[in-house]
Order: C-alpha cells, then sequence, then structure tokens
C-alpha cells in the first residue's frame, strides 16, 4: 500500500472515532475497493463476512441499550439498523466515497450509488473486524463506530414503529378494517436519476380519502403516499 494511501484511511478511521494505530490497514483497503475497479482483491470477501458483524454487533447494541424490549420488538428493530438502506446512509453521512476505489462504470452510475455505498460500507464492517484481530476485539471498533448512530435511528424507529414499513402498517389496518388492499397509482414526474421527486404515487382505500406521496423510485414513492394515509387514520388505530 502507498504512504499516501495508508495515511489517508489512517485519517477516514480517525473520522469515524477510531485511531489503527500501527495494525494492518490492508483489510480496510480491499474492503473499499469495489469489483468495478478490476483489482484481485476487492470488496466481495468482506462484505460477506461484514453481513454477519453487522447483525451480531447490531444484536449486542440492542441488548445493552434497549433490554427492556422483548424478542420480538428486538427483531423488528435490527432488521431496519442491518438494512442495505440504513447502510447506504451511513456510508453517505460518514463520506465514504472519498476513499472508495471504483472502476468508470461505477463512479458514472449515479443511480446505483446507494447500492455501492451501503456494499462497501458493510465490507468495511468486515474489515474493521479483520483489522482489530478478530473475535469480540473485532467488535469494539464496530460498536465505537456506529452506537451513536444506532443510538439516533432506535431513538426515531421507536417514536414511529412503522418508520419506513408505512406500506405493511397500511395494509396491516386496511385488510383489519375489511377493506382489502391498498391501491397503488405511481406516475414518472421527470426522468433525471437522482431527483427525490421523480416518482409521484397516489393511494386509494376504499372508502378513504387518496394520498399522495413523492420519492426518487416508485418503491419510495409508494412508502411516501403510504405513510400520508397513515398520518390521518392514526387516531382511529389507536382509539
Amino acid at each position: 500500500m502507498r504512504p499516501e494511501r495508508h495515511q489517508q484511511l489512517v485519517a477516514f478511521l480517525r473520522s469515524l472515532g477510531l485511531e489503527c494505530g500501527d495494525r494492518d490497514l490492508t483489510p480496510i483497503e480491499e474492503a473499499l475497493t469495489h469489483t468495478s475497479a478490476g483489482r484481485a482483491h476487492n470488496h466481495e470477501r468482506l462484505e460477506f463476512l461484514g453481513d454477519a458483524v453487522l447483525r451480531l454487533a447490531a444484536a449486542e447494541f440492542l441488548q445493552r441499550h434497549h433490554p427492556g424490549l422483548g424478542v420480538g420488538r428486538w427483531s423488528a428493530l435490527r432488521a431496519q439498523l442491518v438494512s442495505d438502506r440504513w447502510l447506504a446512509e451511513i456510508a453517505e453521512r460518514c463520506g465514504i466515497e472519498s476513499v472508495l476505489l471504483l472502476g468508470p462504470m461505477a463512479t458514472g452510475d449515479s443511480a446505483g450509488r446507494a447500492t455501492v455505498r451501503a456494499e462497501c460500507c458493510e465490507a468495511l464492517l468486515g474489515g474493521l473486524y479483520e483489522a482489530w484481530g478478530g473475535g469480540h476485539g473485532g467488535l469494539e471498533p464496530v460498536h465505537c463506530w456506529l452506537t451513536p448512530h444506532w443510538q439516533l435511528s432506535a431513538a426515531e424507529l421507536l417514536s414511529d414503529p412503522d418508520r419506513h414499513n408505512w406500506k405493511s402498517a397500511l395494509q396491516e389496518w386496511s385488510q383489519g378494517q375489511g377493506l382489502g388492499l391498498p391501491q397503488y397509482s405511481c406516475a414518472e414526474r421527470s426522468q433525471v436519476h437522482g431527483d427525490p421527486h421523480r416518482f409521484g404515487c397516489t393511494v386509494q382505500i376504499l372508502g378513504q380519502s387518496s394520498h399522495t406521496g413523492l420519492g426518487p423510485s416508485r418503491r419510495s414513492a409508494e412508502q411516501a403516499a403510504a405513510r400520508a394515509a397513515l398520518a390521518t387514520i392514526k387516531p382511529a388505530r389507536g382509539s
């Protein structure tokens, strides 16, 4: 590894709150090398390891910080705290793209940028686990980095249990009321990749007012519409 690259990785890890000392940062370099770069060692192996590391660390976090929750609530929360969406958000927040090694195709694919961030973020967790020696010692940097982010996300999710699962919650309510399935109608409003309002969606439930939502994808627009609908029926749900 070139000295300037080593220093770049040291500075990046320090920005995450991690001091690496004289550790071998080869696993970190591997984790941050996307397959599109065409190198012999890339992020895929460590992404596989990072998936397991992430799930275990998230389970430990929930048991330490939210011991009063039941196993069902733990499972639901963990699913959110290890999702690709969450990983992509954390990766963007920490500026992982500034240290990624990407090939030309991945660099020019703005639509797939979130997926690349999530993949390499997961690989980075595997890289941290290896660089810190595996075992419980390998989980220490993961907890150090992610615990503040998990605390914030967990608080948001506990205050809004339907967060990011609004479609499922709306469907459960509508079927419970004997109103059948919500009907979604989406339309593309622009063809600009990354436009946060690229798609518009309207959701209709039998006998209820329609609600609309916007998003960068059809799925996100549907979620936004479902969220708007839930906002009006929550009092009824709680009564």
